[in-house]
């Protein structure tokens, strides 16, 4: 009875998909492979953002109408569906213009939201750091801006629903200078942030870890195959976008090196320049990474298609000549068939590792990869005497390093150890000559 009445409360929705003639096998009203991908994943994106699909409508055109985007004939179609469906609120898998806007919400009498503010809306509840929440605000602020002409009739109505939360719902009925103002204060706030992050990153740096980051499309098992990695507790869901805030972790490498591994939002094809920038903290982890994780969802028939729109995410970002590892997931939901045609496929790709989070399947030889494709830092073995008050260089060896054995004697620390290289060279104060010698 409560799993009926969750279900009953779910906004009902309409989607709307527009594609052109000038794509290979369109014809009118039917959606091309692209076409039906695109409203696939729109109504994951809706589902995500809790709605509840009561269908959708798809028209090809032979150029997007400036005025309406779908034109005078298809808006009347889609405001009779509307309400023959009793939806209340519409959503366009395009991004609308103010004008476009406008005009559609006047023609279909109904709430219209478009792709971008939908997304919006998705980071809106999924956004857990003070961070994460300034950048959606900041984000939301500046979409609507532009589109608050002209609709104080329709923005007063907004009471809840998707496309309205998040911290800048209530500032939609104040005037544009106040808006303004708002979006300074949260630009001097995230600035502010944003300093302290590069300040930790700094810290980070003062030890000798290299950093890791796991990037891929939403909902390709990033957040499960970092825990898987790391023991970490990081959220896991199907939802898409359900990682907003970058979270890094130590990982112990098979030579007992240790590295830190960071998971970062997902992409999304088409993804706004905007939504891009809102959550550029996240992306800084990979901007700073010394190898970058490719995770794809291998049982995704479009998982190609998905790669292209990552590896063109990180051309924006200026590392698509990264040092990069491809890791296939999500095998365990694929036939064992499928699995070794997909296996031979790419047998000749050195830097493809194909894994599953959920059953563990791989993780070993993903874990051996990495060891091999990270800057080489080798393990040297050293004979240290450190005072015991110095407890900056005790953590540092304890924290980076493998030791053997230790005793205190008098006053010191003597430990027997092995460390990175790079870590021994900041340490040969403290270098003390062997037993042996």
């Amino acid at each position: 009875m409560k799993t009926a009445q969750l279900i009953d409360n779910r906004e009902r929705v309409l989607l709307v998909g527009v594609g052109l003639k000038k794509a290979p096998r369109a014809r009118a009203g039917h959606p091309t492979a692209a076409g039906r991908d695109s409203l696939e994943e729109l109504q994951e994106l809706a589902e995500s953002a809790g709605a509840k699909i009561e269908g959708s409508l798809w028209q090809v055109r032979d150029a997007l109408d400036p005025a309406t985007l779908v034109g005078r004939g298809k808006l009347e179609e889609i405001r009779i569906e509307a309400e023959m469906r009793h939806v209340p609120l519409v959503i366009v898998d395009h991004d609308l213009t103010p004008g476009q806007l406008r005009n559609f919400e006047k023609g279909v009498g109904r709430r219209v939201i478009d792709r971008t503010q939908l997304i919006l809306d998705i980071f809106a509840t999924h956004a857990r750091t003070r961070e994460g929440q300034l950048q959606v605000e900041l984000a939301q602020l500046n979409y609507l801006l532009p589109r608050l002409t002209g609709r104080g009739e329709e923005l007063s109505r907004l009471g809840g629903g998707i496309g309205t939360r998040g911290p800048g719902e209530q500032k939609l009925e104040t005037d544009r200078r106040r808006i303004r103002d708002r979006v300074r204060k949260i630009q001097e706030s995230i600035e502010t942030v944003r300093r302290q992050r590069a300040t930790r990153r700094q810290a980070r740096h003062a030890q000798p870890l290299g950093m890791i980051a796991l990037v891929g499309y939403t909902n390709a098992g990033k957040s499960t195959l970092f825990n898987a990695l790391t023991h970490a507790d990081v959220l896991t869901s199907a939802q898409m976008f359900a990682t907003l805030d970058p979270t890094v972790r130590a990982l112990r490498l098979p030579s007992r090196r240790k590295v830190l591994l960071s998971d970062t939002v997902g992409f999304l094809r088409d993804l706004p320049p905007d939504l891009i920038a809102a959550f550029r903290a996240t992306l800084e982890e990979v901007q700073e990474a010394a190898l970058i994780i490719h995770v794809s969802d291998i049982s995704n028939p479009h998982h190609a298609e998905h790669d292209a729109d990552v590896l063109k995410v990180l051309d924006d970002l200026g590392v698509r000549d990264r040092l990069r590892l491809n890791v296939f997931n999500k095998t365990d939901q694929l036939s064992e068939d499928d699995l070794a045609a997909l296996k031979k496929s790419n047998a000749r790709r050195e830097n493809a590792v194909f894994t599953s989070a959920v059953t563990g399947a791989g993780l070993d030889e993903l874990l051996v990869r990495i060891d091999a494709m990270m800057p080489v830092d080798r393990l040297v073995h050293l004979h240290l005497r450190i005072p015991v008050s110095d407890g900056r260089h005790l953590s540092l060896v304890h924290a980076c390093g493998r030791v053997l054995q230790s005793q205190v004697l008098d006053g010191h620390m003597d430990i027997e150890a092995e460390l990175p290289e790079s870590l021994a060279r900041r340490l040969e104060d403290f270098v003390w000559p062997s037993p042996q010698t």
